[in-house]
């Protein structure tokens, strides 16, 4: 089985091939990051519009690559959502017209659930396990027994801890994105500078919250002396205590789910800021003293990219879960409003 697969949903434009027995035939990305740095963020408008410039070509690019034509695949999936819903529009009408011209199955991926499934694609790990979805615009922990199978543990409460990074690399100074300007700073830095809160620390259950953290780094950091080795020693000191609310949170979890999952033991983390190194570690040694395995898939594939899409495809096509040519894209789609195989 062999899924073309297109991502659209925020600012990169994506195309990927990959084939069920894991192999991933070709995976391009076009960032975006030059033209949306001038505004330090995503500008939707612009967003859409680059899509649609390089969409037809990145497709392509992808089949070139992997030595195919259109006849070769099995299927198209997109991202259908949630997402910036201009970009989402551009991928899935040309995924759309694939399917149409070329009569493939058509697959309108949930975007997270992308996320959720690329440690089967580059792990294979079985299901169930439990997994630490962090992003720019998530932070879930869920148990996953199966494509479109979520129990919520623990949602954010206010700002998902990408967010939080982004707007302290803003605080700081940082360059956009900050996501990454934050981890490369604290490479610098003293972390125990600043005692920044660890937001819901102690706390029952699996929820988590940023904007307290968040606002501490403003309220600290506009007050602290500006030496020379402040900017990194508020990266590293936030760095690390959004590490250990990410733990705290995670550790409850994992006794939830081991009570309700006897047969699972794996502790996947996934989504863009996955990527981060520090917060990989952390969650890794906790994962060692629980007795779990931890799987994080290689950076490349925790930000955005298609062959993740892809994979979801070839996921949800097993099952037949396919969809009509009228499927409706989604701004926003929670995973447990996902179709599950009867």
């Amino acid at each position: 089985m062999i899924i073309l697969g297109i991502e659209t949903s925020c600012d990169e434009t994506a195309a990927a091939i990959v084939r069920d027995d894991r192999s991933i035939l070709s995976n391009l990305v076009n960032s975006q990051l030059d033209e949306h740095r001038p505004y330090g963020g995503v500008v939707p408008e612009i967003a859409a519009r680059s899509h649609l410039d390089h969409i037809d070509g990145l497709v392509d690019r992808a089949l070139r690559d992997a030595n195919m034509e259109f006849d070769d695949l099995d299927g198209v999936a997109a991202t259908g959502g949630p997402g910036l819903i201009g970009g989402v529009l551009v991928g899935m009408m040309t995924a759309k017209a694939i399917a149409l011209v070329h009569t493939l199955p058509l697959m309108a991926v949930n975007h997270l659930e992308g996320h959720a499934l690329t440690a089967r694609l580059t792990d294979a790990v079985e299901f169930p396990y439990l997994l630490l979805l962090v992003s720019g615009g998530h932070c879930q922990l869920l148990s996953v027994t199966g494509p479109g199978a979520y129990v919520r543990y623990g949602t954010t409460l206010d700002d998902a801890v990408g967010e939080a990074f982004d707007k302290t690399a803003k605080l700081l100074g940082l360059p956009y994105p900050g996501g990454p300007a934050v981890e490369q700073a604290a490479r610098s830095g003293n972390p125990n500078r600043f005692d920044f809160p660890r937001p819901m620390r102690g706390r029952p259950g699996c929820d988590f919250s940023f904007s307290g953290l968040k606002t501490a780094v403003a309220r600290t950091f506009r007050a602290a002396t500006q030496d020379e080795n402040v900017v990194a020693d508020a990266a590293a000191s936030f760095q690390t205590a959004a590490g250990e609310a990410l733990v705290d949170r995670t550790r409850n979890a994992i006794e939830r789910f081991r009570a309700e999952n006897p047969n699972g033991d794996t502790l996947v983390v996934a989504g863009g800021v996955a990527a981060n190194a520090h917060l990989r570690t952390v969650l890794g040694n906790l994962a060692t003293d629980e007795e779990f395995r931890f799987v994080a898939p290689p950076p490349a594939l925790c930000t955005d990219n298609a062959a993740m899409i892809a994979w979801a495809g070839i996921e949800r096509l097993r099952l037949g879960l396919t969809d009509t040519l009228d499927f409706a894209p989604r701004p926003r789609w929670p995973l447990n409003e996902l179709r599950v195989a009867s």
